[in-house]
């Protein structure tokens, strides 16, 4: 242990010697670039080059370089090489500086910046396009194998509001490497282009570049002033709808499942929003999900219009736009009755409620025994009759018997008191009783029993 710390400590200044000399000297002077060139290459794309600068003094150290991009947006990033590309628009113009930079972990070092301008084009204010809008859409392209999905561009703009009526614009796109021209466009009413179509491009869907589109044109009374924008393929790409849905009801369950859209994006790569709408009661449901199949719980006495759309999911690019809803599928029952049917019944009750409320009044204000009065019934009907002739007969009887001098007066009270008794009770009318009492004052020798 004492031989090595000897060994160790000529170890340490060692190291400490050669760090410093590859630290660089505080007194070092960094010397910007020379020959800063900025050079347009395509559409809204720009190569920046500079070489180091001859005079700057070589060290054992890296130098890299710092770019600030300063119009029309501002930007800063380092590299180590002497380019560098950059996307950006360019009809506002294009400046940029450059500078050479040494850090270490304790400071840095940097010389004065190197700048270059690339000037806006020429034009006249206000004759360029506004609004310029455009959409891309992917299409399937059976007749090629090595690309089976193709891509359209569609792009539309507003004349610009100073433009000479003779005005006429040329739209361009670039993608990666590959550049077009439009060939088909729409028009105004005055012949001017105002919309341009690319039925087929060399845009990749799954692609991350950028797109760049330019229009300028062209008049005998002014020059017009160009016009570029970048689009990002995930912000304008207009995803197909899904394909084949289909819905079905078993009882209380709703079920309904569907096909991927057309698109280079795998299965996996998209979400999905359901919607059901119930006809009967406007109740409407989205429900959002990332499979391609989804079961709900409804009322099975009502209409259901099912309705799904996609958009690719965050997993596979930034998020994007939804597509179109796709075609209802009409499932359930109709509970909806025709307006003939509502009208009829709607009469029926109007007709009852009237003649309840009538029926309501007549017994109220006994109008039905005014209207119809009823038919008098007779003074004398069969049962009076029959009681008449009864008692009728009953007393002749008796005036027979008292006529007779045989009939001993005891045996005419007895043999008769019962024909008395019954007829007391037959006789149960005030002109009955009064005949009788009258026979029984005349007839010394009959008891009348009543």
């Amino acid at each position: 242990m004492i031989i090595m710390a000897p060994v160790l400590l000529i170890l340490l200044g060692a190291t400490e010697i050669l760090q410093a000399d590859l630290l660089p000297d505080d007194k070092i002077s960094l010397l910007p670039p020379v020959n800063f060139t900025i050079k347009v290459t395509g559409l809204a794309q720009v190569l920046l080059r500079w070489e180091p600068n001859p005079d700057q003094e070589q060290r054992n150290v890296n130098l890299e370089y710092q770019v600030k991009i300063n119009a029309p947006k501002e930007d800063d990033y380092e590299t180590r090489i002497t380019e560098s590309k950059c996307v950006t628009i360019l009809h506002k113009g294009f400046s940029a500086s450059v500078r050479t930079i040494l850090q270490n972990d304790h400071s840095l070092l940097a010389s004065s910046w190197a700048s270059a301008e690339l000037h806006a084009p020429p034009g006249s204010p206000g004759t360029s396009v506004v609004n310029l809008t455009c959409t891309t859409n992917t299409t399937a392209d059976n007749y090629s194998h090595l690309r089976p999905y193709q891509v359209s561009l569609h792009c539309t703009w507003l004349v610009g509001t100073d433009a000479p009526e003779d005005t006429q614009y040329f739209l361009y796109y670039r993608y990666g490497s590959w550049t077009e021209e439009c060939q088909e466009y729409s028009k105004d009413s005055t012949g001017r282009n105002i919309a341009c179509w690319f039925p087929r491009t060399f845009i990749h869907s799954r692609g991350r570049d950028r797109l760049a589109v330019l229009v300028n044109g062209s008049s005998k009374h002014s020059a017009i002033k160009p016009f570029d924008q970048l689009f990002a393929l995930h912000a304008i790409d207009q995803i197909n709808p899904p394909l084949n849905v289909t819905a079905e009801i078993e009882g209380t369950r709703l079920s309904i499942q569907w096909e991927k859209p057309v698109s280079a994006f795998p299965i996996h790569c998209f979400d999905y929003e359901v919607k059901i709408h119930n006809a009967r009661n406007g109740y409407l449901q989205i429900e959002k999900m990332m499979t391609n199949a989804f079961i709900s719980i409804i009322d099975d006495l009502s209409k259901y219009d099912v309705q799904v759309r996609a958009a690719v999911s965050s997993m596979c690019r930034e998020a994007g736009l939804w597509s179109e809803w796709s075609q209802p599928i009409y499932v359930g029952k109709d509970e909806h009755k025709p307006l003939r049917e509502w009208f009829l019944i709607v009469l029926m009750a109007t007709i009852c409620f009237i003649l309840l409320i009538l029926l309501l009044i007549c017994r109220i204000c006994h109008l039905w025994i005014k209207l119809f009065p009823p038919i008098p019934a007779p003074k004398s009907n069969i049962k009076d009759l029959f009681v008449t002739a009864n008692y009728e007969v009953i007393l002749k009887v008796l005036m027979i018997c008292h006529m007779c001098p045989g009939l001993s007066p005891r045996g005419s009270v007895i043999g008769f008191s019962f024909l008395y008794y019954k007829a007391g009770l037959l006789l149960r009318r005030p002109q009955a009783f009064l005949l009788l009492q009258s026979f029984c004052s005349l007839a010394d020798s009959v008891v009348c029993i009543f």
